[in-house]
């Protein structure tokens, strides 16, 4: 699935008024002790699309087999992975909600607010698990107000900087590298700008959604700001740091003219494609479309600061919801884990081109493999060292992504300054930290 998230559905559960819900209306009364022979119905929302979704429907098939008592239902859950949130919104309040669902981290906070959410922390903790093999901020994400564990890590990913060999090849412009700063993409978008082709040196959404959010916090976090206050209470990326990142981005796009300002969310990734932008941050997921295009693409750190190449990482979970029965709950937490071992976690995020869940999994033979078929994929793992800093999880991040996005997307086309326009993202944000406590 496209791994974006769109504001009209993270405030999904805020809409419904669902943050305050408590588990008491779950769906019915299962079984209160765990009986592990007894025959279980499992149903699982994968948010995936088809070639995904098939090799999860034959990993469940597989583990069906070595437990004949056990059946699950899997199936994508909704037509694409951002409808998801809105369905399960919908199913907490008609009790049918799945027992495992695919979940973007940045619900994460919500979903645990909803008191539908199982807690596995103590599970979790038991040696063969082996929780710490997971990216920290993947498990910082499977806990999102540091309460309780809803999930297990689903994919992990960061943001890496990808280059079109076509694009500079015929600008003569020389490729990034890991030395790279922002002065240095700012020169070379200037340089791979043509208005007579319409080619442009550099992508950015416009969107206003967690995709023109999240791009951002690197160069925040490389100038030495932070998104939240240390107590996680109010908004701080209006401070110096932040303007500083948002005046460079403004002054590419506005005066430079460099940046294609995308509204969609996905026409800079075609365009990419078919050689008409030069540069994108983004990550594993557009690998498959680019080897499908033919694209002759490069990868590379994102420009740093002072030597600083920190990224963002946007890591995703299998959420696992409560219905109030000790053998579904069970068995949904066998399978979580079970699907999520190294082993298994081989034939589905490495076999289809994402990131290896487990640090575990960097040397094998199955990754090296897909790294030859997605060249970069390897950077990008690699890359996850520089993903230092986490995407808040507390509830209100929904409202503070949809302000600061909205000022994002005013600055980037001209429509305002970036001080002042940060300065009321934090003021509007700052209300919606306040109304999720």
């Amino acid at each position: 699935m496209k791994r974006r998230t769109t504001l009209s559905v993270v405030t999904a559960l805020v809409t419904l008024g669902l943050a305050g819900l408590t588990a008491c209306g779950s769906s019915g009364q299962g079984a209160g002790s765990l009986d592990k022979d007894a025959k279980v119905s499992l149903t699982m929302w994968t948010g995936q699309t088809e070639n995904s979704e098939k090799i999860l429907e034959g990993l469940a098939a597989e583990f069906q087999k070595a437990h004949p008592n056990v059946s699950i239902d899997v199936s994508p859950g909704a037509s694409s992975t951002d409808d998801l949130l809105q369905k399960l919104s919908a199913g907490f309040v008609g009790n049918s909600y799945p027992d495992i669902s695919y979940a973007y981290g940045s619900w994460a906070s919500e979903l645990e607010a909803s008191g539908r959410t199982l807690d596995i922390t103590d599970r979790v903790a038991e040696p063969d698990v082996k929780w710490s093999e997971f990216p920290e901020g993947a498990r910082l994400t499977a806990r999102p107000t540091g309460k309780k564990t809803i999930g297990f890590p689903a994919i992990v990913d960061n943001l890496t900087l990808l280059y079109n060999k076509t694009v500079f090849d015929a600008a003569g412009v020389p490729y990034p590298t890991d030395q790279w700063t922002w002065d240095d993409l700012r020169a070379a978008a200037k340089k791979l700008t043509n208005p007579a082709t319409s080619t442009y040196g550099y992508a950015y959404s416009v969107s206003g959604a967690e995709n023109t959010v999240w791009k951002m916090w690197p160069q925040l976090w490389q100038n030495g700001g932070e998104i939240l206050s240390p107590d996680q209470k109010t908004a701080a990326f209006d401070s110096d740091a932040g303007v500083k990142a948002l005046t460079f981005l403004r002054d590419m796009a506005v005066t430079d003219k460099s940046v294609y300002l995308d509204q969609t969310d996905t026409k800079y990734e075609q365009l990419f494609r078919n050689n008409r932008i030069g540069m994108m941050a983004s990550g594993p997921w557009v690998l498959y479309d680019l080897k499908t295009a033919k694209t002759k693409y490069g990868v590379t750190l994102l420009p740093g600061t002072n030597g600083d190449h920190q990224t963002a990482s946007g890591p995703d979970l299998w959420a696992l919801f409560d219905h109030h029965d000790k053998n579904r709950e069970y068995w949904a937490y066998e399978f979580a884990n079970w699907l999520t071992s190294a082993a298994q976690d081989e034939r589905w995020n490495v076999a289809v081109g994402n990131l290896p869940l487990r640090s575990s999994e960097v040397g094998s033979a199955a990754f090296k493999t897909q790294v030859k078929t997605y060249p970069g994929l390897d950077i990008m793992a690699a890359n996850g060292a520089n993903a230092k800093k986490v995407r808040p999880t507390v509830s209100g991040y929904v409202g503070l992504s949809q302000a600061i996005g909205t000022a994002i997307s005013e600055v980037l086309q001209g429509r305002a300054e970036p001080k002042p326009a940060l300065e009321k993202a934090a003021a509007k944000a700052n209300t919606a930290l306040e109304a999720a406590r």
